[in-house]
Protein backbone atom coordinates (compact mmCIF):
# COMPACT_ATOMS: atom_id res chain seq x y z
CA UNK A 1 0.00 0.00 0.00
CA UNK A 2 2.67 2.52 0.77
CA UNK A 3 4.38 1.66 -2.81
CA UNK A 4 1.02 2.67 -4.33
CA UNK A 5 0.54 5.95 -2.05
CA UNK A 6 3.94 7.26 -3.21
CA UNK A 7 3.52 6.33 -7.15
CA UNK A 8 0.02 8.93 -6.67
CA UNK A 9 2.41 11.43 -4.92
CA UNK A 10 5.32 11.45 -7.69
CA UNK A 11 2.45 11.23 -10.37
CA UNK A 12 0.42 14.01 -9.22
CA UNK A 13 3.94 15.95 -8.89
CA UNK A 14 4.59 15.02 -12.18
CA UNK A 15 1.19 16.37 -13.44
CA UNK A 16 1.58 19.23 -11.25
CA UNK A 17 4.88 20.87 -13.16
CA UNK A 18 3.63 19.66 -16.51
CA UNK A 19 0.24 21.48 -16.27
CA UNK A 20 2.06 24.56 -14.99
CA UNK A 21 4.78 24.60 -17.66
CA UNK A 22 1.70 24.13 -20.06
CA UNK A 23 -0.34 27.52 -18.43
CA UNK A 24 3.19 29.31 -18.79
CA UNK A 25 3.62 28.68 -21.73
CA UNK A 26 -0.28 28.90 -23.18
CA UNK A 27 0.06 32.53 -22.20
CA UNK A 28 -1.67 35.05 -20.59
CA UNK A 29 -6.15 34.51 -20.68
CA UNK A 30 -8.43 35.41 -18.41
CA UNK A 31 -10.80 32.92 -17.55
CA UNK A 32 -13.59 35.29 -18.83
CA UNK A 33 -12.04 35.24 -22.26
CA UNK A 34 -12.47 31.64 -22.55
CA UNK A 35 -14.58 30.44 -25.61
CA UNK A 36 -16.64 27.69 -25.06
CA UNK A 37 -14.53 25.22 -26.62
CA UNK A 38 -11.48 26.36 -24.29
CA UNK A 39 -13.70 26.01 -21.13
CA UNK A 40 -14.44 22.08 -22.15
CA UNK A 41 -10.96 21.53 -22.41
CA UNK A 42 -10.14 22.41 -19.47
CA UNK A 43 -12.79 20.55 -18.31
CA UNK A 44 -11.40 17.33 -19.95
CA UNK A 45 -7.90 18.11 -19.30
CA UNK A 46 -9.15 17.78 -15.31
CA UNK A 47 -10.30 14.36 -16.36
CA UNK A 48 -7.28 13.29 -18.07
CA UNK A 49 -5.35 14.40 -15.19
CA UNK A 50 -7.50 12.47 -12.55
CA UNK A 51 -7.06 9.66 -14.12
CA UNK A 52 -2.79 10.07 -14.95
CA UNK A 53 -3.03 10.47 -11.09
CA UNK A 54 -4.47 7.94 -9.63
CA UNK A 55 -3.90 5.28 -12.47
CA UNK A 56 -7.10 3.85 -12.13
CA UNK A 57 -7.08 3.98 -8.01
CA UNK A 58 -10.82 5.60 -7.60
CA UNK A 59 -10.72 5.46 -3.91
CA UNK A 60 -10.68 8.28 -1.50
CA UNK A 61 -7.48 7.97 -0.54
CA UNK A 62 -5.99 8.20 -3.53
CA UNK A 63 -8.42 11.62 -4.49
CA UNK A 64 -7.20 12.95 -0.92
CA UNK A 65 -3.75 12.28 -1.50
CA UNK A 66 -3.77 13.66 -5.47
CA UNK A 67 -5.71 16.79 -4.05
CA UNK A 68 -3.41 17.25 -0.84
CA UNK A 69 0.15 16.78 -2.70
CA UNK A 70 -1.36 19.65 -5.58
CA UNK A 71 -2.13 21.79 -1.98
CA UNK A 72 1.15 21.21 -0.82
CA UNK A 73 2.76 22.21 -4.38
CA UNK A 74 1.09 25.24 -4.88
CA UNK A 75 1.67 26.29 -1.04
CA UNK A 76 5.34 25.81 -2.24
CA UNK A 77 5.61 27.37 -5.19
CA UNK A 78 3.21 30.86 -3.40
CA UNK A 79 6.14 30.47 -0.55
CA UNK A 80 8.80 30.70 -3.32
CA UNK A 81 7.08 33.52 -4.95
CA UNK A 82 7.15 35.35 -1.62
CA UNK A 83 10.58 34.22 -0.26
CA UNK A 84 12.74 34.74 -3.49
CA UNK A 85 11.32 38.06 -5.41
CA UNK A 86 13.91 37.03 -7.93
CA UNK A 87 11.80 33.78 -8.90
CA UNK A 88 8.66 35.91 -9.65
CA UNK A 89 9.27 36.68 -13.42
CA UNK A 90 9.51 32.62 -13.66
CA UNK A 91 7.19 31.50 -11.74
CA UNK A 92 4.05 34.41 -12.55
CA UNK A 93 5.68 35.85 -15.53
CA UNK A 94 5.84 39.86 -15.73
CA UNK A 95 3.50 42.50 -16.96
CA UNK A 96 4.33 43.18 -20.14
CA UNK A 97 3.63 46.84 -22.01
CA UNK A 98 1.46 46.78 -25.03
CA UNK A 99 0.07 50.29 -25.95
CA UNK A 100 2.45 53.22 -25.19
CA UNK A 101 1.18 56.65 -26.35
CA UNK A 102 -1.72 55.18 -28.79
CA UNK A 103 0.72 52.68 -30.59
CA UNK A 104 0.31 49.26 -29.80
CA UNK A 105 3.31 47.39 -29.52
CA UNK A 106 3.04 44.59 -32.18
CA UNK A 107 6.28 42.34 -31.24
CA UNK A 108 5.03 42.60 -27.55
CA UNK A 109 1.22 41.44 -28.47
CA UNK A 110 2.82 39.07 -31.05
CA UNK A 111 4.74 37.37 -28.33
CA UNK A 112 2.15 37.00 -25.78
CA UNK A 113 -0.07 35.95 -28.17
CA UNK A 114 -2.75 38.66 -28.12
CA UNK A 115 -4.39 39.74 -31.68
CA UNK A 116 -5.25 43.87 -31.69
CA UNK A 117 -8.40 42.26 -31.99
CA UNK A 118 -8.44 41.59 -28.17
CA UNK A 119 -7.11 44.57 -27.17
CA UNK A 120 -9.56 46.77 -28.68
CA UNK A 121 -12.08 44.56 -26.81
CA UNK A 122 -10.55 45.01 -23.68
CA UNK A 123 -10.34 48.78 -24.15
CA UNK A 124 -14.13 49.01 -25.28
CA UNK A 125 -14.93 46.83 -22.07
CA UNK A 126 -13.38 50.21 -20.23
CA UNK A 127 -14.83 52.43 -22.22
CA UNK A 128 -12.40 53.17 -24.30
CA UNK A 129 -13.43 54.32 -27.77
CA UNK A 130 -9.90 54.66 -29.58
CA UNK A 131 -6.37 53.37 -28.90
CA UNK A 132 -5.19 56.91 -29.34
CA UNK A 133 -6.85 57.61 -25.96
CA UNK A 134 -4.43 55.36 -24.08
CA UNK A 135 -1.45 56.47 -22.74
CA UNK A 136 -0.05 52.77 -21.72
CA UNK A 137 -1.59 49.79 -21.47
CA UNK A 138 -0.42 46.94 -19.97
CA UNK A 139 -1.34 43.39 -20.22
CA UNK A 140 -0.74 42.10 -16.26
CA UNK A 141 0.30 38.56 -15.36
CA UNK A 142 -3.10 37.30 -14.69
CA UNK A 143 -3.76 38.42 -18.31
CA UNK A 144 -5.62 41.28 -17.83
CA UNK A 145 -5.35 44.87 -19.42
CA UNK A 146 -4.39 47.71 -17.10
CA UNK A 147 -5.20 51.30 -18.99
CA UNK A 148 -4.03 54.67 -18.41
CA UNK A 149 -5.51 56.94 -20.04
CA UNK A 150 -4.20 60.75 -21.64
CA UNK A 151 -6.03 63.39 -19.86
CA UNK A 152 -7.87 65.49 -22.37
CA UNK A 153 -9.19 68.93 -21.41
CA UNK A 154 -13.12 68.83 -21.96
CA UNK A 155 -14.49 71.02 -24.96
CA UNK A 156 -16.27 73.41 -22.39
CA UNK A 157 -13.16 73.75 -20.52
CA UNK A 158 -10.85 75.07 -23.21
CA UNK A 159 -13.76 77.89 -24.13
Amino acid sequence: MGRALMDIIVRASVVFVVLWLAIRVSGKREVAQLSAFDMIMVVTLGDLVAQGVVQEDYSLTAATLAVSTFCVLSLALAWTHYRFPCSRPLLAGRARVVVRDGEPMLEVLSSERVTIGDLHEAAREKGIRSLRDIELCVLEVDGGFSFFTVDRPAADEEA
